[in-house]
């Protein structure tokens, strides 16, 4: 994938899909600038990328707050002059619980963080996209969009079913300033998401179902990797999808159409 020349802002791209993401686009050649939370990670994914010759912005940011991410996107413009591709990974899976025994505030975080932090991201990155156009990939997921079954996830959901619209509104808004916005929907990927997710009370609402084969037709149970996810994103973002937009795209080996 040929993406020499461009300028690729990346939120959470310090793990998981988001550093595969950091990596493929910089050996592709483009000037690559994760954001993330963590100073540690991002000195790590700097060190490798200027390591293999890259050229890297490290921002550290939350999403969480509108200020930070201006600024973000600003620094990216100050060095490089434009934004030509936006990947809007960042996010959590938060609490999976009961509907009742969710609290206001952990429905709160998952949406600012996941919903509010893409529409922030978005915001304060397609003014200076609206010169030349680009390409924007939003990072949603199965659940909310094709798969419903993970009983308890509800906040996590609606979050992700939210960026699918979100993606879908703005790629009829923008495209006369030829930004492309497209959404993917990753199943089960073999990423470190899961450690930071809190699941309570799960047994007295999920419907027992078992896939003797594995829950992923494709791989026969195996999840994806976070290099087949950033393989996708590079593509939408690469002259190859030059007529694409507002679509959603499912990477889950056939999970959802399994389990939905």
């Amino acid at each position: 994938m040929d993406l020499k020349g461009k300028v690729a802002w990346i939120t959470g791209g310090t793990s998981g899909i988001g550093k595969a993401t950091t990596l493929l686009m910089s050996r592709a050649g483009a000037k690559v600038a994760p954001l993330g939370l963590k100073q540690e990670k991002l000195d790590a994914v700097t060190a490798q990328i200027e390591k293999e010759g890259g050229e890297v912005l490290p921002l550290k940011a939350n999403l969480r707050n509108p200020e930070e991410v201006e600024r973000a996107a600003q620094a990216v413009v100050d060095k490089w002059g434009e934004i030509d591709i936006v990947v809007a990974n960042a996010g959590i899976n938060g609490t999976w619980a009961p509907l009742e025994d969710l609290s206001v505030e952990e429905w709160d975080l998952t949406q600012e963080v996941n919903l509010r932090g893409t529409f922030l991201t978005l915001k304060y990155a397609v003014p200076h996209m609206q010169k030349k156009g680009g390409s924007i990939v939003i990072v949603s997921s199965v659940n909310g969009t094709r798969m419903f079954s993970n009983t308890g996830a509800s906040a996590y959901a609606t979050s992700k079913a939210g960026q699918v619209a979100l993606a879908k509104m703005v790629a009829l808004e923008f495209a006369e300033d030829k930004i492309r916005v497209n959404v993917i929907c990753p199943g089960a990927i073999d990423t470190s998401i899961e450690d930071n997710t809190e699941h309570r009370d799960l047994d007295e609402v999920q419907v027992p179902v078992e896939f003797p084969e594995g829950q992923i037709p494709l791989t026969g149970g195996k999840p994806g990797t976070s290099k087949q996810v950033a393989e996708l994103i590079a593509f939408l973002c690469s002259e190859q999808a030059s007529h694409i937009t507002g679509s959603e795209m499912w990477i889950d080996g056939g999970q959802s159409l399994l389990q939905g």
